[in-house]
């Protein structure tokens, strides 16, 4: 009789997860469905798919449709961004970043830091924000967002040394800019700045903890394909290594960002691009089995965060006033404060870039969810928490709607449109 009690109790508990577990299926096939009519509606009108998505979330919000699905930190760094992280820096051959790494560090590390500085000052003087708030927004928005970015090259088909630039600089700018606001987050609760050697000992930590697990992970991972031969377990081998680099260094307090881009530059580079490789490493089949995967991965999550704006920015109704085109204006400028002179910089040398590649550095370094995750990580005691959260939503709306709407026009204006 008591065993029979504890089976119908355990039914019981079976049928109330059951139709609430159906339910969150069932939103995420409906929204993967809409996604896949917007790319197809998007290809036939010739907009950006992004784009598409991004409005698409927008009609959804002001039809107060319930989507049951909702823009959060956790969503983004849990979620979205492991894949396209990865995916994009499996992708990178070394000998790329080798012939380029002088601009690209420069533009990843001196130019998040320049942009920073001067929207943060802009931020002080121009609109009277409390220093605090002004670093922790200077941070979160002065880094292109890897999602967007890499979604608009592959979308315009720019290839070759400016792709290379670009999303490059997208990848390692994002894990400068985490660092970066991660040192602002220690200031902006308390108000107080925390001490020179405290402040050293956190950016140390959070960047080079990020690359130590990712090359942790990596070595594990590039361990284990060696000794099998199933191109299912090798690929599932690449997904633990890259939600486990990601997932290992945020509990550990240091960078995901940095985790899950060093693990796929290491595995892509030693285990799935490389000829002849050095180390035990996918079998053939792996390797297209493994890229075509995690290509596969990144197109879901790209369908995803860009509903989830449009999503967002519907509900937040940012107002749009003079202090909100401000703001916008800010980052444009933060920019291009980073870009041209550092560009300036290599004029004469072997890293020199055109100023039409400049040109489109600038206009072309769009921002998206990674400003929004950072942004709402913040705790809601926190200075100025509804004014960073409005600013972030509006440069990423214009980001996303104006530069990303135009990126094609601005490329066949300034010659770099490719077939």
């Amino acid at each position: 009789m008591t065993g029979s009690r504890r089976d119908l109790s355990s039914r019981s508990r079976i049928d109330a997860i059951d139709p609430a577990m159906e339910s969150v299926i069932a939103r995420v096939v409906e929204l993967l469905g809409l996604a896949m009519v917007v790319a197809i509606v998007a290809r036939r009108l010739r907009l950006p798919y992004t784009v598409g998505l991004v409005i698409s979330g927008f009609a959804l919000a002001l039809s107060r449709l319930d989507v049951g699905l909702a823009l959060t930190h956790e969503v983004i760094f849990d979620l979205i961004l492991p894949p396209l992280l990865f995916e994009a820096a499996l992708n990178l051959p070394w000998s790329y970043l080798r012939r380029d790494w002088p601009p690209i560090l420069m533009f990843s590390t001196l130019g998040v830091l320049i942009s920073a500085a001067l929207v943060t000052c802009g931020l002080r003087l121009g609109f009277g924000w409390p220093l605090q708030p002004a670093m922790a927004f200077g941070a979160l928005i002065s880094a292109t967002d890897p999602i967007a970015v890499i979604a608009l090259l592959r979308e315009r088909g720019v290839k070759g040394r400016l792709a290379l630039l670009i999303e490059s600089e997208s990848l390692a700018n994002d894990g400068a800019a985490a660092v970066l606001f991660g040192l602002a987050t220690l200031v902006v609760p308390g108000g107080d700045f925390p001490p020179l050697a405290a402040a050293a000992i956190s950016l140390v930590w959070i960047a080079g903890g990020g690359i130590v697990v990712g090359l942790v992970a990596a070595g594990a991972a590039l361990l284990l394909v060696g000794r099998t031969e199933d191109h299912l377990i090798e690929t599932a081998i690449t997904a633990v290594a890259a939600y486990g680099s990601f997932i290992a260094a945020e509990r550990c307090g240091a960078s995901g960002v940095l985790a899950t881009v060093t693990t796929g530059l290491v595995l892509g580079n030693l285990g799935v691009l490389a000829e002849t490789p050095r180390v035990p490493a996918l079998t053939q089949h792996g390797r297209e089995f493994v890229l075509g995967f995690w290509q596969f991965a990144a197109f879901l999550a790209n369908s995803f965060v860009f509903l989830l704006i449009g999503l967002a920015l519907a509900r937040v109704g940012f107002p749009l006033t003079w202090r909100t085109a401000g703001v916008v204006a800010l980052a444009l400028v933060g920019r291009a404060a980073a870009v041209y002179p550092l560009g300036a910089a290599f004029a004469c040398t072997r890293w020199r870039v055109s100023a039409a590649e400049l040109h489109f550095l600038w206009w072309g370094g769009l921002r998206g969810a990674l400003a929004l995750a950072l942004a709402l990580t913040l705790p809601a005691d926190a200075p100025y928490r509804g004014d960073i959260l409005v600013g972030a939503f509006a440069v990423v709306a214009f980001s996303v709607l104006v530069q990303g709407l135009s990126a094609g026009l601005a490329l066949r204006r300034l010659g770099l449109q490719q077939e």
